[in-house]
């Protein structure tokens, strides 16, 4: 008697897929953010042979990846205090410029983190605004309205099955009608002025899937 295995359907790609996918999607040339958490990880899966250039908001430009084990520089690290490496020909400047860099719209694409982001583009990532939670707003409202592009990496759901992406944002807003994309570890996600439009789905999740998922009306651009 012979018993068939039969393995469940994949519904998620890892975080260090979902990092490589958006680095896939950075344009040559860009001057980029990466926000604090997740996002960091993006600076590992940029490709050699094009030239992307790492701001941080501590005060460096043309940081690298995450640097080999033993290659440690404790004065080389990004703002989120994790170490990082340089790339030929980095700058460093005041904490100072770095924020007017990020304000006068000189990033082409920032990375961020988020808690919600509602179907007309509205980020909150800061604060949950429960009673004693921790506020960590950083330079997020600096990049999420300086940047050219702000793309989110998030997972889809909560811990307890919400979904992030929303109708209308319930915490406090980080920024206004600022993002311009959604990479969750379910879909991708741009955000239309007729709502989010999911335009790739990874393993067997479909727009009415995702849309049963999140409560949302979603616009299916996965189609081409």
């Amino acid at each position: 008697m012979t018993t068939e295995s039969h393995t469940a359907p994949s519904t998620r790609i890892s975080r260090q897929e979902l990092a490589a996918r958006i680095a896939a999607d950075i344009p040559e040339g860009s001057f980029v953010n990466l926000g604090i958490g997740a996002p960091t990880r993006v600076a590992n899966y940029l490709p050699a042979d094009e030239e992307i250039i790492l701001h941080t908001d501590n005060g460096m430009l043309g940081m690298g990846e995450a640097p080999a084990e033993g290659q440690i520089d404790p004065d080389l690290i990004n703002a989120g205090k994790q170490p990082v490496t340089e790339q030929a020909g980095a700058a460093y400047f005041h904490h100072a410029d770095s924020f007017a860099m990020m304000r006068g719209g000189h990033l082409d694409v920032c990375v961020l983190g988020a808690f919600q982001v509602a179907a007309n583009g509205d980020l909150a990532n800061w604060s949950t605004g429960a009673p004693g939670a921790i506020p960590a707003i950083g330079g997020a409202m600096d990049l999420a309205i300086g940047a050219k592009s702000v793309y989110v990496m998030t997972d889809l759901l909560t811990k307890t099955g919400e979904s992030k992406l929303v109708d209308t944002c319930s915490y406090p807003l980080t920024g206004a009608g600022c993002v311009t994309r959604v990479y969750t570890d379910h879909a991708i996600f741009d955000v239309t002025p007729d709502g989010f439009a999911v335009t790739e789905a990874f393993g067997d999740n479909t727009a009415l899937s995702l849309a049963a998922l999140t409560g949302l009306s979603l616009i299916d651009a996965t189609a081409k």
